[in-house]
């Protein structure tokens, strides 16, 4: 996140991980399920308490949902250094590592210091910037004004420890080839 716009970015995102309507999956007023298993939500739990121990701070969340299933607070986490075990993981589960950058250059290197690289998201009015920006994150799929999806008809997979080639649509037949995707929906940006 570029600093210039990080304060007013981060109370907007705060305000609507708040707005996640957690629940059974199957309604469909649910907007955050729960996690894949109990043990699931344990190691997550263990990420975010790990991280925060080496100096991470929780904006939002942080614990169990309730006592039933594997329901996690939406999280969010900031504060998190190079140093931080929580900088290069993967959490299976919602929780965003927000990092301020000084601007777009910088904001592609923290992106790009990874070992992962399966999606990510460019989010930007100016399309054609998101797209050169795109182009410069090291994943094997850019969503630009749209989330990481799966669709059958959209070519999924990752570089790096993401894995290798893409599965689904027809480039899944070249299962061992690295392409990237970088998808524009048909989605006005002001009404995201």
């Amino acid at each position: 996140m570029v600093e210039s716009i990080f304060d007013k970015f981060l109370p907007r995102f705060i305000a609507a991980a708040k707005g996640l309507k957690l629940g059974d999956p199957l309604d469909e007023s649910v907007t955050l399920g729960p996690l894949s298993s109990d043990g699931a939500l344990q190691l997550i739990l263990r990420q975010i308490n790990d991280a925060t121990s080496h100096g991470a701070k929780v904006l939002l969340g942080g614990n169990r949902a309730g006592t039933v299933g594997a329901f996690l607070e939406p999280t969010v986490l900031t504060g998190l250094t190079p140093d931080n075990p929580a900088y290069k993981q993967e959490f299976f589960g919602p929780v965003a590592l927000i990092f301020p950058a000084k601007d777009e250059a910088e904001a592609i290197a923290i992106a790009n210091d990874s070992p992962f690289g399966l999606g990510g998201s460019v989010y930007s009015t100016d399309i054609e910037r998101a797209k050169r920006v795109a182009s410069r994150v090291e994943t094997g799929m850019v969503f630009i004004n749209y989330p990481d999806v799966s669709w059958p008809d959209l070519p999924f997979g990752g570089i790096k420890r993401s894995g290798y080639g893409k599965e689904l649509s027809n480039l899944g037949l070249e299962e061992f080839v690295n392409k990237k995707l970088i998808l524009v929906p048909n989605v006005p940006a002001e009404s995201l």
